[in-house]
C-alpha cells in the first residue's frame, strides 16, 4: 500500500469519503455496540488524532498500542484483553471493507469462537484450518477461509504466551474439539490490500453514493 501508508495507517485510508475503519465503527454502532477497542501499531498516534474518543460516532473508543511490531490477530487480542473484559467480543480486521450483516453474529458463541468465512481464493491451497472450518459449513460448500470477522471468547487466547502469534492454529484446534462455529459470508467483501483495490473500491462507493443521491432527488 505504499506510498499511501508511509503517512497514513491502512485502516485510516479514505474510501467512499471516510476512513476505512469508520465504516466498521458505524456498522458496529448500528447493531448496538458502544465500546470499541482499536489495536494500533504503525503510526499509532494517527488513530486518536483522526477518530478522537469516538464521541463523534456515538461510541467510546479505546486504543491498545501493540508497539512498533504488529502482534497479529492473536497477539493483538491477548494484549487488548484488559480493555475487552470478560465477555465475548466482536473482532473485525481493519483492512477489509464489507457489508456482511453483523446482526447475524451471535452475542455468545456456542464454543470458543464463531467466525465468518469466505470462499478460498483460487490461488491459495487449503490448509489445516480451511479443511476443518469448511467441514462445518453445508455439505456442498467449497473450501472457505477466514473473512476477518468473528466473535471470540477471551479464553481462546488468554493462556497463550504474550507476543506475536496467529489466531488460526487456535481456531483450528477449537474446530477439532467442537468449540468453533462458523457462518458463510453474505454481502460485499473486499480485502483492501493494494492501492489498485483501494482505488477500485473507492470508485464503486462514490458511484453508489451518487446513484443514491440521484434516486433521492427523484
Amino acid at each position: 500500500m505504499r506510498p499511501l501508508t508511509l503517512t497514513t495507517p491502512k485502516p485510516l485510508l479514505p474510501v467512499g469519503g471516510k476512513p476505512l475503519i469508520v465504516w466498521h465503527i458505524e456498522r458496529l454502532h448500528a447493531i448496538g455496540v458502544r465500546e470499541i477497542v482499536i489495536n494500533t501499531s504503525w503510526l499509532a498516534q494517527c488513530f486518536p488524532e483522526v477518530l478522537g474518543d469516538g464521541a463523534a460516532f456515538g461510541v467510546q473508543l479505546h486504543y491498545s498500542d501493540e508497539g512498533p511490531m504488529p502482534l497479529e490477530t492473536g497477539g493483538g487480542m491477548l494484549r487488548a484483553l484488559p480493555l475487552l473484559g470478560e465477555a465475548p467480543f466482536i473482532a473485525i480486521n481493519g483492512d477489509i471493507w464489507t457489508t456482511h450483516p453483523l446482526d447475524t453474529l451471535p452475542a455468545e458463541p456456542a464454543g470458543l469462537a464463531h467466525c465468518v468465512l469466505i470462499p478460498l481464493p483460487d490461488f491459495r491451497a487449503p490448509g489445516s484450518f480451511e479443511d476443518a472450518a469448511t467441514r462445518l459449513l453445508a455439505q456442498d460448500a467449497g473450501p472457505h477461509t477466514l473473512a476477518g470477522i468473528g466473535v471470540y471468547r477471551p479464553e481462546l487466547v488468554r493462556d497463550h504466551a504474550p507476543g506475536k502469534f496467529s489466531i488460526t492454529p487456535l481456531l483450528t484446534a477449537a474446530a477439532g474439539t467442537g468449540r468453533l462455529t462458523v457462518e458463510a459470508h453474505r454481502g460485499a467483501w473486499e480485502d483492501v490490500g493494494t492501492v489498485e483495490r483501494l482505488t477500485a473500491l473507492d470508485a464503486r462507493l462514490h458511484a453508489a453514493s451518487q446513484q443514491d443521491f440521484v434516486a433521492t432527488n427523484h
